[in-house]
């Protein structure tokens, strides 16, 4: 039997079929970014290795050097491993720090070179292709953060499956707020120069006031309001908080962050930490639209 197809129901069919292929358009669009900062990475296995130099020294000399400054200090003998696993997710992040925000240092060379010009001119939404530019920096700097993560035994942090998977997942999503905020300066900003100077100004406190080194509730007051509007002190609270999980001896890393007596859950700091992502990626694919 033949079917016929009533013109009102083509028209709805055509819509359909090119939805579909604008959907298949920007998904390959996106895949094509992603997989250039991939490639980026892939091929230059020499800055991953000096972006890493940093986090370690600061892990494996600072870190063992404040941690006997604390068991010497305190009445606890293990207050010193203890400080060295409390440390270990702010030097995850540090890690991380470096590939993602080369992102947005990319954005700016490729618009001084022209290349991003070429980019614009492709059929796609512009969001897309600064998604996926995004989504590529963070995967960079989550593959980047893995190298530390493997070292965690070093310092006290049980080798588990789970435990390594969630935290892989926390530093992913902390390295994607550290991209999309790398990529909103740099669409903001179109010489180089100023945006090392003004991203360096800006991730160096932003890092230090997320509890990375020190708990929030050690800092002075005027810091702590700083601190809890500080994408990244939820993702280092939330990691902190699954490894006391999953240690045997229930080591007292830290009190979690607080909002007055209350403390959030971990589930309640990872919804706040991607609400962070998306208002930044938001806000820089608006700005991304407007580039000439």
């Amino acid at each position: 039997m033949t079917s016929i197809v009533a013109p009102s129901d083509r028209g709805a069919v055509g819509d359909e079929r090119d939805r579909s292929s604008t959907f298949g358009a920007e998904l390959r669009a996106g895949r094509m970014v992603w997989w250039r900062e991939m490639l980026h990475f892939l091929r230059d296995p020499a800055r991953t290795a000096v972006s890493l130099f940093q986090p370690l020294i600061f892990l494996f000399i600072l870190g063992v050097g404040l941690s006997r400054l604390y068991a010497q200090a305190g009445a606890d003998p293990g207050a010193g491993a203890d400080y060295l696993v409390f440390l270990f997710p702010g030097v995850l992040v540090m890690a991380a720090q470096v590939p993602a925000v080369s992102v947005g240092a990319s954005i700016v060379w490729d618009r001084q070179s022209g290349f991003l010009r070429e980019m614009l001119v492709a059929p796609v939404r512009r969001s897309t292709l600064l998604i996926g530019k995004c989504l590529g920096g963070a995967t960079v700097a989550t593959c980047t953060g893995t190298v530390v993560l493997l070292c965690c035994g070093l310092v006290g942090v049980p080798y588990r499956f789970g435990l390594s998977l969630l935290l892989l997942a926390e530093l992913g999503l902390a390295s994607l707020v550290m991209t999309a905020l790398g990529a909103l300066v740099a669409v903001t900003i179109r010489r180089i120069q100023t945006f090392n100077i003004v991203l360096g100004v800006l991730m160096t406190p932003l890092l230090f006031l997320s509890g990375a080194v020190f708990p929030v509730a050690a800092m002075p007051t005027w810091m702590v309001p700083v601190a809890l509007v500080n994408p990244l002190t939820y993702t280092i609270d939330a990691m902190r908080r699954t490894i006391a999980h999953y240690t045997e001896d229930g080591v007292a890393l830290a009190d979690p962050v607080a909002w007055g007596t209350w403390h959030p859950p971990v589930l309640l700091e990872l919804g706040l930490a991607v609400g962070f992502s998306v208002v930044l990626l938001a806000l820089a694919a608006r700005r991304f639209a407007r580039i000439d």
